[in-house]
Parts: structure tokens; C-alpha cells; sequence
């Protein structure tokens, strides 16, 4: 069965996104017209319906909008913590926060992003903020 248009147009708009993250960047997409930052990618602005978009480089640092603990069994891998990451840009986006402890990731804590890849897939984590800004 032959995919739907739908697909292949969420494929195209996803690829350089998905193409950056393998290089370790990690970029959102501004709109020219209505000076809008946004995620998840888009071939039009949500907020001006404007095609004139393009991919920057976010500050890197945000604020834990809302988390959450997946209990596993240790067989399992264990629990792990998905969250909903809002930046300084604006947007919002869901990851995890890595480097600290199940119990201290917090609605509003400060994190910064990191791009980690493994077996050619790159994907945006974070890490409490170090005091002075982002941590590397």
C-alpha cells in the first residue's frame, strides 16, 4: 500500500530537523512574517499561516513545564522521567531531564539542552542548568 500524502509531506518537513539532530544541532523553526518561534516542525506558521519559515538555533535553555515518573521493573531498564520542557523561545516540547535524580526534577527547574546520538539517531535531553547558564 502506497504511503498517504500526509506522510510523505510529515516526512519532509521532519527530515532536516531529524537531519540536524544526527549532527549533534538542535534547531526550531521561526516564522519570518510574525517573528514566532514554534515546534513541532511545520511547513506553515501556526500563528500567521505564513510559509516563510526558517530553522535557528534556540538558546538552549528552558524551564520543566510539567513532569512525570514512568515506574518500570529494573528488568526493565527502570523508571524514567518524561517531561514537558518549555524554552526560552517559547515553545514547548516533551523530552526527559537526565544527569540528576528521579526526585529532584521539578516544575519549574532550570534546564539546558543536549543533543545526545546513538546508532545515527539524535534526539533532545535535558540537563539541570549549572549557575552562570547552559551546561555542557
Amino acid at each position: 500500500m502506497a504511503d498517504k500524502p500526509q506522510s510523505n509531506m510529515l516526512a519532509c518537513v521532519e527530515a532536516p530537523y531529524l537531519g540536524k539532530l544526527k549532527t549533534g544541532q538542535f534547531e526550531i523553526q521561526h516564522c519570518r512574517a510574525c517573528a514566532t518561534h514554534f515546534y513541532y516542525p511545520r511547513v506553515l506558521c501556526p500563528s500567521c499561516g505564513s510559509s516563510n519559515v526558517s530553522w535557528v538555533k534556540p538558546s538552549g535553555k528552558g524551564v520543566v513545564y510539567s513532569t512525570t515518573t514512568v515506574r518500570r521493573k529494573a528488568e526493565q531498564g527502570g523508571d524514567y522521567n518524561v517531561s514537558i520542557i518549555e524554552l526560552d523561545e517559547g515553545v514547548r516540547m516533551m523530552s526527559r531531564v537526565e544527569g540528576v535524580d528521579l526526585h529532584q526534577i521539578h516544575i519549574g527547574m532550570k534546564v539546558a539542552a543536549q543533543v545526545s546520538v546513538s546508532a545515527d539517531v539524535g534526539i533532545v535531553v535535558w540537563r539541570p542548568q549549572v549557575s552562570g547558564g547552559a551546561q555542557s
